[in-house]
């Protein structure tokens, strides 16, 4: 689930005291909502015909406390999502819609491989584009008080759409979080960064390719993503070395790495450009540099896990070879992470909710805690620092 990002959003759409931001009767709530959006300038008929279907949906509740993807690691993740399959329609499709893709990176300077990946990744190249009433979706994540401020904009921004013939509150479909499309993009990105590939007047990624791959690749433009630069690269690290230089939070030059004995495999990389050591899952797995552009993934989805796992897969897509999965150590069970992150907060660390997910701020902790026990501070956590703990 990516996060809220469309600029219009956070000023023109956070509800005054007058209104609920979240809970109470769903009814009741929805009312709010058709008033609040009146207050807002759209028209009294407007607003009734778009919220004249809408239902909580219990299905969309479910899914969102149920995200077990965020608990996989990433050399499984991989096996399970890049297969032989995606590659091979992923080349295919390169080819299919070469000029688009040509355009896409002429005008935004966003690779097809990119482009490939999250479009393969989100909706199997558009064949499974989510069966959630969107409408519904948000409404229902907007009552629902986990989250509200991220999806109640989208809800006005979905209102947007429908006023400009691009929304059906009664038959737009897609992701549970309220994603549309093939490259599966929020409402308000939609309103903002839409591109209208196919020139027919309508921005309709669910089934125009041109028009979801100039939008995807103008998120990506506008979220940062620098023309002509890589974002991930397989990396041979030497055995011993100070492994607490490595994660996001560190960055150097690639010939500054190179001076430590980090080396690509088989590839050149510009040698002024700054990088992070990514070791998702440990020193004894896979290794990559990762660049400002990979960081630029995280504005699309905030899963560590999915992120560097797309990303992989665009360099798979652009030529790059099978990574070294090398002897990953095993990491821990849903159980076992509980309970670490559990030690980890009784030592005044904040990991946030403890459900098991190695999130940024619990990968930060484990390192800290590999370092003060002289372990090596990969902030991989296996089952040697939960006994040490």
């Amino acid at each position: 689930m990516r996060r809220l990002s469309f600029a219009i959003s956070m000023a023109l759409y956070l509800p005054s005291a007058a209104f609920a931001t979240c809970g109470g009767s769903f009814s009741g709530f929805v009312e709010d909502l058709k008033a609040e959006a009146i207050t807002r300038g759209h028209s009294r008929a407007s607003v009734s015909e778009f919220f004249a279907s809408v239902t909580q949906d219990d299905r969309t509740l479910r899914a969102d406390r149920s995200q077990g993807v965020f608990r996989i690691p990433f050399t499984d993740f991989t096996r399970r999502v890049i297969s032989q399959s995606r590659l091979t329609n992923g080349r295919r499709n390169a080819d299919r819609y070469d000029a688009i893709f040509d355009r896409a990176e002429a005008e935004y300077g966003v690779p097809r491989g990119v482009l490939l990946a999250f479009w393969a990744l989100e909706t199997d190249f558009g064949a499974v584009q989510g069966d959630f009433n969107t409408l519904n979706s948000l409404v229902t994540l907007s009552h629902d008080c986990r989250r509200p401020e991220l999806f109640r904009p989208q809800v006005f921004a979905a209102l947007e759409l429908f006023e400009a013939g691009d929304f059906d509150p009664a038959r737009t479909t897609g992701a549970w979080a309220g994603e549309i499309g093939m490259v599966q993009m929020l409402p308000g990105d939609i309103l903002e960064r839409g591109v209208d590939g196919d020139g027919d007047g309508h921005v309709t990624l669910k089934t125009s390719v041109a028009d979801a791959l100039l939008s995807g690749a103008r998120m990506l433009a506008d979220f940062g993503w620098q023309r002509d630069e890589p974002w991930l690269a397989e990396v041979v690290a030497p055995a011993e070395m100070d492994w607490s230089v490595s994660g996001l939070e560190t960055q150097k030059s690639v010939a500054e790495w190179a001076r430590l004995g980090v080396i690509p495999r088989g590839t050149d990389l510009p040698r002024r450009l700054q990088a992070s050591l990514l070791l998702p899952q440990g020193h004894k797995g896979p290794a990559f540099l990762a660049f400002d552009n990979y960081r630029v993934f995280f504005d699309w989805n905030q899963s560590f896990t999915y992120v560097t796992t797309a990303a992989y897969f665009a360099t798979r897509l652009s030529g790059a070879p099978v990574f070294d999965a090398r002897a990953a150590e095993p990491g821990l069970e849903d159980n076992q992470m509980k309970h670490l992150q559990q030690k980890l907060a009784a030592r005044g660390y904040d990991v946030g909710k403890i459900d098991g997910i190695l999130g940024a701020r619990t990968r930060a902790a484990v390192q800290s805690e590999q370092q003060r026990l002289g372990l090596p501070a990969d902030a991989w956590p296996t089952t040697d620092l939960l006994d040490a703990l």
